[in-house]
């Protein structure tokens, strides 16, 4: 197979080059990631050595883009340091695109705490194909393709049957509420959900915290704070698991302007986007009294 028919990507036999590659490619970057975790590297929290972390997502997000535009150089891509770089989101088309985040999870990352990843994603034709998110510290591997299923280290993986917020584990990103425009509307949904959830957990990390509802270990993951590279490969991985991702107004997943309400199960949805409405308006009361 010459390279300008994989770039036609009209094949399934195109679309496991590309999985094999980049789950290659994957690996690779990720001892980046594993080595200055574990070689316990200079990464702090003070002001100013966030440039630190940012070299490192660089460096990884350069081994990937890099490997990619060799392997398949009329694909596009969306990643995080690049749009950061260019201060510009593109626009997603038909062409095969990567969209790619280096390392989700930076904060988990700067304390060494080991929920944070790699994620990586296919589209062609606007459609996800390919979904690939690994955590290299803890060693998951979690990996989906379109129709055939989604996968944590080769072995298949299936979402909640759970179909009640009273028996459900709900991660949503509250570290959000330090953002002062937003902070009353996340913690007034985080008081809705702890008020009916069985529990509540925040993970710091998109891309993984959308992998364990696609393996059945919480039931609902929220947050309306993330860009396209954040979910792009979750999104396939929880759909091809069995369970869903919509808006959170309870319409259809937009990607390149992710308000992620994933489940596990789409029987919780109706009930999920209604307190999240009713958490709104509690809100949007206060800010009017």
């Amino acid at each position: 197979m010459n390279k300008n028919h994989r770039q036609i990507m009209a094949t399934d036999q195109d679309l496991d080059h590309c999985f094999d590659f980049a789950m290659k490619l994957t690996v690779e970057s990720a001892k980046i990631i594993r080595e200055a975790i574990e070689g316990g590297k200079n990464i702090e929290t003070k002001a100013g050595d966030w440039d630190l972390v940012t070299q490192y997502d660089k460096r990884v997000e350069e081994v990937l883009i890099t490997g990619l535009a060799e392997e398949f150089p009329n694909h596009k891509f969306i990643g995080e340091e690049t749009v950061s770089s260019a201060n510009y989101l593109p626009a997603l088309t038909d062409a095969p695109t990567w969209i790619i985040d280096p390392i989700d999870g930076t904060t988990n990352f700067v304390h060494a705490f080991p929920h944070t990843c790699i994620s990586i994603a296919l589209t062609v034709k606007s459609q996800l194909e390919i979904g690939i998110v690994y955590n290299p510290v803890l060693e998951q591997m979690f990996t989906a393709r379109r129709g055939r299923g989604a996968y944590l280290n080769g072995k298949s993986i299936k979402s909640s049957s759970i179909s009640e917020l009273k028996s459900s584990l709900i991660c949503i990103e509250a570290s959000y509420a330090t953002i002062e425009e937003i902070r009353d509307i996340v913690l007034g949904r985080l008081e809705a959900f702890v008020s009916v959830a069985h529990g509540i957990r925040t993970m710091g990390s998109a891309a993984l915290t959308l992998c364990y509802v696609a393996m059945g270990a919480a039931e609902v993951y929220h947050s309306d704070n993330l860009m396209p590279w954040d979910v792009a490969a979750g999104a396939l991985i929880i759909r091809e698991a069995g369970g869903d991702i919509i808006d959170t107004s309870g319409g259809d997943f937009d990607l390149m302007k992710p308000r992620v309400l994933a489940i596990g199960n789409r029987k919780i949805a109706p009930e999920l986007v209604k307190l999240v409405h009713l958490a709104d308006k509690k809100t949007h009361r206060k800010r009017t009294a």
